[in-house]
């Protein structure tokens, strides 16, 4: 069994639709079961979102699941329906139909588990299941969503649900490469990608592949093989450890626009502090990034930390409250940042690659506002305009355009 998620780009239209029925009908005739997951054609859920702006200030975050659900609710029966023409029995089934349960946390739904019956029902009787991505209900059938990339995380759950033995991931591009392609013409293709290394590039701003699809693939030892839906190229597998031919200490550098600071100034250096100023913006599902707290002088510290831009506005009303409460001495903010990043399990207990990584941004010119560390990522916060210059310089400064040394060309 084979679960092929296809993303917008790959069914954005009729003629994409039947290369992709062509794509699944080839796989069963190898004698493969396959169950499909879609996304929405194209940019029908941007589309539908914008309409609820116009119509709404501040649509209610039920009604806008209710509505954008609707894309990949269309996409399903329109493969199914051209599947059935290329003579291949299909069913289309909805993210609930197919028994996806999530959290109440509307665009932000998390999967709590999949009941695949209906799924399973359909391949017993040899139908292919074209499943709606992005989608889910609750407990009490509400609709959600998932957030951006949802169809990703749907495909991987649903292969851990059934014990599929690999998902692919088919999208526009030819699988995951040192860096975004747009950005670095010269960016390479990865064969191979250890989990945690996507896992870490998903995060700071590459959108090949959805973060909890990884974190679910990596827990439930799900294959994850990203190709791309337009060529019959071999792609990129997500695994555990990825060959020693395969192998450079850096893997791949990503940028993410988008990206605001905010700083409480003069923060009371006491315990319960910092908790104070984070749990009203844990409340309201804002995620917190890159967070640097100054060393304490005379009792106060600054504490900076950076947010998705789109919610600079609303974080900013969370904190300000707070910061009056514990006796802060404000807050400010600044817009119009990105955060370059270094990726790769080989940097870690590697001296040099931080040093290499700053000198190779002062060269260029480039400013660095905040940094961040794990044991195999170093993010930079830039200014906007700075982000693909420094994209460009630190692929180039790490020979990432270069295949290893111990690579078969």
């Amino acid at each position: 069994m084979i679960v092929q998620k296809y993303g917008g780009t790959s069914v954005a239209n009729a003629v994409r639709i039947k290369r992709v029925c062509r794509r699944i009908a080839e796989t069963i005739r190898a004698g493969h079961q396959v169950v499909a997951v879609v996304s929405a054609m194209g940019h029908t859920t941007d589309r539908l979102i914008e309409l609820a702006g116009r119509v709404s200030g501040d649509p209610p975050l039920r009604e806008l699941d209710m509505l954008v659900a609707n894309g990949e609710t269309i996409t399903a029966p329109l493969v199914a329906m051209c599947l059935q023409d290329q003579g291949l029995p299909a069913i289309s089934l909805t993210g609930p139909q197919a028994g996806v349960r999530t959290s109440d946390h509307h665009s932000k739904a998390r999967i709590k588990e999949i009941r695949p019956t209906r799924v399973l029902e359909a391949l017993e009787r040899g139908l292919v299941p074209v499943v709606a991505g992005f989608q889910g209900a609750t407990e009490d059938f509400e609709i959600t969503t998932l957030g951006r990339g949802g169809s990703d995380t749907t495909a991987v759950a649903l292969a851990a649900a059934l014990g599929a033995e690999v998902c692919e991931i088919y999208t526009d591009v030819d699988g995951i490469l040192t860096a975004d392609p747009r950005v670095v013409p010269s960016a390479r293709l990865l064969h191979h990608i250890a989990y945690e290394e996507i896992l870490e590039l998903a995060a700071v701003g590459a959108r090949v592949m959805h973060p909890r699809a990884v974190e679910i693939g990596e827990l439930y030892g799900v294959r994850i093989h990203v190709r791309s839906s337009f060529h019959k190229r071999p792609g990129t597998m997500i695994v555990s450890a990825v060959p020693m031919e395969d192998r450079n200490r850096v893997r791949g550098v990503a940028t993410e626009l988008g990206v605001a600071k905010l700083t409480v100034l003069g923060v009371p250096d006491r315990p319960g502090v910092a908790a104070a100023i984070f749990e009203p913006l844990s409340g309201a599902g804002i995620s917190v990034d890159v967070i640097v707290q100054n060393v304490s002088t005379h009792g106060h510290t600054d504490l900076t930390f950076t947010v998705n831009e789109a919610e600079a506005s609303k974080s900013l009303k969370l904190v300000e409250p707070v910061a009056e409460e514990v006796g802060a001495g404000g807050v400010s903010h600044a817009g119009s940042l990105a955060k370059v990043s270094l990726v790769g399990t080989g940097m870690l207990g590697t001296p040099g690659i931080a040093a290499r990584m700053f000198r190779t941004l002062a060269e260029s010119g480039i400013n660095i506002e905040m940094i961040s560390t794990s044991e195999i990522r170093i993010t930079c916060i830039v200014k906007r305009e700075h982000a693909e210059p420094a994209a460009r310089a630190l692929h180039a400064a790490f020979q990432l355009d270069q295949v290893p040394a111990t690579a078969p060309a």
